[in-house]
C-alpha cells in the first residue's frame, strides 16, 4: 500500500479557504524555521509572540494568497520579517546589549568540538555589534540568509525587492561585518 502523495502548501493554504482547519498543516510545516528566524532576531521569548502574530496574520489573509507570486515559505517569512521590523528597536537593543556581554572564559579542554564552542562565546559580542551596526534592509538580507537559509529568489520575494538588490546588500553586509569583525579574529 502506497502512501498518500503530500499535499503542497498552496493547495493546504486555497483549501484552508473553505475549511479553516487545513491551515493548520500550514502551521505544522512551517513553524519551526520560522520560529528560528524570529528567535535569531528577536529572542526566544518575544519569538514566541510574533510568530504566533505571523501564523494568525497569514490565517487571516490566506484568501488574498497568490501562488503565482510564489510559495507559502517565503509569503510567511515576508509576513514575519515585517513584524520583526515592528520589533526593530527591540533587535537592536539586544544587539548592542549582547555586544557588551564579556566573553566566557575558557572552560579548558575537551579538543575541538570545546574550542569551536569557545570561539562561538567570544565572537557573539563581536558579531552583535556587527548586526547592530548594519542598516535594517542590510541586516534583513543577512538574517533571512544565515536564520531562514532563503535563496535569494525567496529573499526578493520576503522584502519585495529586484533579485539583484538582495545581492548587492548581501554583499555590502558581509564587507561591514568582516571589516567589524576584523580586528577581533587574533583574539
Amino acid at each position: 500500500m502506497t502512501a498518500a502523495p503530500e499535499i503542497d502548501d498552496a493547495t493546504l493554504v486555497t483549501a484552508s479557504r473553505d475549511r479553516p482547519e487545513r491551515f493548520t498543516d500550514v502551521y505544522d510545516r512551517h513553524f519551526p524555521v520560522i520560529h528560528r528566524y524570529v528567535a535569531g532576531r528577536l529572542g526566544a521569548q518575544a519569538a514566541e509572540d510574533v510568530v504566533a502574530e505571523t501564523f494568525l496574520a497569514a490565517f487571516r489573509r490566506r484568501d488574498t494568497f497568490d501562488p503565482a507570486k510564489g510559495d507559502v515559505r517565503p509569503w510567511l517569512f515576508g509576513i514575519a520579517t515585517n513584524l520583526v521590523a515592528q520589533h526593530r528597536r527591540a533587535e537592536t537593543r539586544r544587539y548592542r546589549a549582547l555586544s557588551r556581554l564579556a566573553p566566557e572564559p575558557d572552560a579548558g579542554g575537551y579538543e575541538d568540538r570545546v574550542a569551536t564552542a569557545v570561539s562561538a562565546a567570544r565572537m557573539r559580542p563581536s558579531l552583535a555589534r556587527a548586526l547592530a551596526g548594519l542598516s535594517s534592509k542590510e541586516r534583513d538580507v543577512v538574517l533571512l540568509v544565515a536564520l531562514a537559509e532563503l535563496s535569494h529568489q525567496e529573499i526578493a520575494t520576503v522584502l519585495g525587492i529586484p533579485f539583484g538588490t538582495v545581492g548587492s546588500r548581501l554583499n555590502r553586509a558581509r564587507r561591514k561585518l568582516r571589516a567589524a569583525l576584523a580586528p577581533t579574529q587574533g583574539e
